[in-house]
């Protein structure tokens, strides 16, 4: 089915030709993925907006939307083995993290979302008109393009859809073009469990098909992780068609404060796991490192001898800890940035140059030495690259900190909680982590500030980006 698309409930051709998806960890294609035309677009869309308002789907009652749910959820749990082999395959993800993160995480979020289909509420309101009652409804935003990102694609796919679904919608997936196998797997089961014709469909292809989805003035709302690039390319594309509704998770630099107190092996353990998962490849990973300069050799050396003791190799290997990059082009856009650091004058104290293998490889590179001003610093890089600095005064650390254009994650390394709530409160960013790595969850909001994007997904967030609220007034005199 890879070669086809699913539009109105059934796999199509493509109109736009193909395109090859590789194994990161050999360099070798797996198989060719369909690429839509302008005309697969409109009817995928077009499909939707039909399905929105189809009894098959509109007319069902909330314990039966939430049933197609759960029924997908014990669809992925029943594909788990395989959903995750085929993870690592397309994206070099380990092994481990497919199966615990991914596809655990997957079935986790549509059950999450299916407990809610029956707990979406309306309030009734105090006005003050007499004789007058005031009640709000929720309902569906509409149709809505899911523009998938290639580093976790079927978790944020799920992170999406579930809330999508629950809350009565009608979707179009467009996955990347680099990581596209899950998420056409996952439409599989989708079709599977049982939901109507339309209300799921799905084309695939590059950047082109993402822009035909950004400037269709038949989607009502567009949700998108990429980076911030795009992201501004998509929220010009909406002012430019139909004012669509955005939510756009995008780029980070995240900052991490190992403070003066801190216990270092612990940050040590936390920053190694909070840097270098999926090989950095993470919106949130910890990038930037301010270190009390009283702590910094000792940081330095034990997070070196870390990231020397990372065992390379191919995702599907158990014993692998740090997988191969994406693609070609990406290890490319890397190892350029590492070295911006190396001519601007950073100390490179380990790796820093592509792996001599087979695949996409990159050794896990730190820098020390670094001033806020350096490339390495102020760009997401998006690969297994930590720079540190070292920090005099606590005053002005929060300033350096919070000095870039990103603002979607942190972390604070402290024994002390005084410490820990001033840079909880005083951080621009939309997750802070004290003392533990990145881990979003189900139940908290996700999202950033500044750069790094608008909106959250997850929890009783992920219901207000998919829904309207209607407001109803009553006069009964």
């Amino acid at each position: 089915m890879a070669t086809r698309l699913f539009i109105d409930g059934q796999w199509t051709a493509a109109g736009g030709g193909s395109l090859p998806t590789y194994d990161p960890a050999t360099g070798q294609v797996i198989e060719e993925v369909g690429t839509a035309s302008a005309a697969d677009v409109d009817a995928a869309v077009g499909a939707a907006r039909k399905a929105l308002n189809d009894p098959a789907w509109a007319g069902l009652l909330p314990v039966q939307r939430a049933a197609l749910l759960f029924k997908l959820a014990s669809l992925v749990d029943e594909h788990h083995e395989e959903l995750a082999a085929l993870e690592t395959r397309d994206q070099g993800q380990p092994i481990g993290i497919s199966r615990q993160v991914s596809v655990t995480g997957a079935a986790e979020h549509l059950r999450y979302f299916a407990g809610w289909v029956t707990k979406i509420q309306g309030t009734t309101n105090p006005v003050s008109f007499p004789d007058t009652l005031h009640y709000t409804r929720r309902e569906p935003v509409g149709v809505n393009a899911l523009i998938t990102p290639w580093n976790f694609p079927l978790m944020i796919l799920v992170w999406k859809l579930a809330p999508a679904l629950a809350t009565g919608n009608t979707v179009v997936i467009k996955p990347s073009e680099v990581t596209p196998l899950t998420s056409i797997r996952l439409v599989e089961l989708v079709h599977e469990a049982g939901f109507p014709p339309g209300v799921v469909n799905l084309v695939t292809g590059d950047g082109a098909v993402g822009a035909l989805l950004s400037r269709h003035d038949d989607v009502d709302h567009l949700s998108y992780t990429g980076s911030t690039a795009v992201g501004k390319l998509i929220t010009a594309a909406s002012a430019e068609s139909n004012l669509k509704r955005l939510t756009l998770e995008l780029g980070g630099k995240a900052p991490s404060i190992i403070s003066g107190d801190a216990d270092i092996d612990a940050a040590v353990a936390g920053n190694l796991a909070g840097a270098t998962l999926n090989s950095g490849q993470v919106c949130a990973a910890y990038t930037r490192f301010f270190v009390d300069r009283k702590r910094e050799q000792e940081f330095v050396a034990k997070l070196a001898a870390g990231l020397e003791g990372l065992k390379l190799g191919p995702g599907l290997d158990e014993s692998t800890q740090l997988g191969p990059l994406v693609s070609a082009k990406h290890r490319e856009h890397v190892d350029f940035l590492v070295s911006t650091g190396n001519e601007q004058g950073a100390e490179l104290v380990t790796g820093g140059k592509p792996v001599d293998r087979d695949g996409y490889f990159y050794s896990p590179t730190l820098f020390a030495g670094v001033a806020d001003d350096m490339t390495i610093m102020r760009e997401e890089i998006f690969g297994p690259v930590l720079a540190v600095t070292a920090y005099d005064d606590p005053d002005e650390l929060l300033a350096r900190a919070n000095d870039t254009e990103y603002g979607l994650a942190a972390t604070v390394w402290t024994r002390d909680l005084g410490v820990a709530q001033r840079f909880a409160n005083g951080i621009r960013a939309g997750a802070v982590f004290v003392n533990m790595p990145p881990i979003p969850d189900m139940a908290a909001p996700w999202g950033g500030y500044k750069a790094s994007g608008w909106g959250r997904e997850m929890g009783p967030w992920a219901i207000d980006a998919y829904t309207e609220i209607k407001s109803v007034w009553l006069h009964y005199s």
